[in-house]
């Protein structure tokens, strides 16, 4: 089954009039017109040593070993999708290809086809997110960092980011709960060391000095997720004062009750605790801002007075 395009999809983006340029010697130019959205637009080749990185890239982390074999497949077929690029302060910046480009330099090619584009920063930023998520090459960090930006630097709500790059409002706000986690959990997720199931859990414990403690065990035994949230009852139910947790709510969670809880967290976007002992108990929702607290009014058919 094709995978569903996300948001306005790449084509989209990268759609729109190129920035109009003299034509160049044939010798410049090489006609890739499977690679171009608009048949109208020219792809041209140009000197690698004119393309910068974009500081708006969501991708921080690059496996050398994945950047070789793309290197090793561009030796033998060429870069068969060009770059896309704008200008910028005398020079061409990166919008969307940066493997391609690394993997280039790792050849030592003099130069590399490219699709000159007009962009302002936020376009940049949402086609480089979709860019990425569409190929599934961001990290969970990453993917909440890109949120956040958007979110910070041009005043978008959750809900606007979601519909940008194809996600729902509860995915793009339990995404960015993960930047929520203190900075060393954050490396342990963005290295793969830790699941994003592992942090889901972590992030019901609400001190930084309890959440490295928590990874700390869960590296050191191998927990699974539902270790985990044993272990996180446990600490939660010292941190209560009583040093045993409270008669409604369990040491270990019934299965089924876990499961509602996850699926509470999932649907609502946010922390969610469920504590239930014989047919009674206590439903807990945590938010964060007013708007997360609209959003969670507005998944429960409520309008805030």
């Amino acid at each position: 089954m094709a995978k569903p395009a996300l948001g306005r999809g790449l084509g989209a983006l990268l759609g729109g009039s190129p920035i109009a340029k003299p034509a160049a010697p044939a010798s410049s130019a090489t006609p890739l017109s499977t690679a171009a959205s608009d048949p109208h637009e020219r792809i041209q080749r140009v000197s690698l040593d004119r393309i910068h990185p974009c500081p708006f890239q969501p991708r921080k982390d690059f496996s050398a070993e994945a950047l070789r074999e793309l290197a090793d497949s561009i030796k033998e077929q060429g870069i068969v999708q060009p770059l896309v690029v704008r200008e910028r302060n005398g020079h061409l910046e990166l919008i969307a290809g940066e493997r391609r480009w690394r993997a280039a330099q790792l050849l030592g090619l003099p130069e590399v086809p490219v699709i000159l584009r007009e962009a302002d920063d936020r376009a940049v930023l949402e086609l480089a997110l979709i860019e990425n998520l569409q190929r599934e090459n961001l990290n969970a960090i990453e993917e909440a960092q890109g949120y956040a930006q958007l979110i910070g630097q041009f005043a978008l709500k959750q809900d606007e980011v979601g519909t940008k790059v194809g996600k729902s409002r509860a995915a793009v706000a339990n995404a960015l709960r993960l930047l929520k986690l203190s900075p060393a959990i954050q490396i342990d997720i963005r290295e793969g060391r830790l699941s994003v199931g592992h942090a889901k859990v972590i992030l019901g414990l609400s001190s930084e000095k309890q959440q490295n403690f928590a990874a700390e065990r869960i590296l050191k035994e191998g927990l699974n997720v539902r270790q985990t949230e044993e272990l996180v009852a446990r600490l939660q139910a010292r941190v209560s004062g009583v040093g045993k947790p409270s008669s409604i709510t369990p040491l270990t969670k019934d299965a089924h009750v876990a499961d509602l809880e996850n699926r509470l967290r999932e649907r609502l976007g946010t922390k969610v605790r469920l504590r239930y002992s014989q047919g009674k108990g206590a439903l807990e929702i945590t938010f964060f801002s007013d708007e997360e607290l609209e959003g969670i009014l507005a998944i429960l058919g409520l309008k805030a007075d």
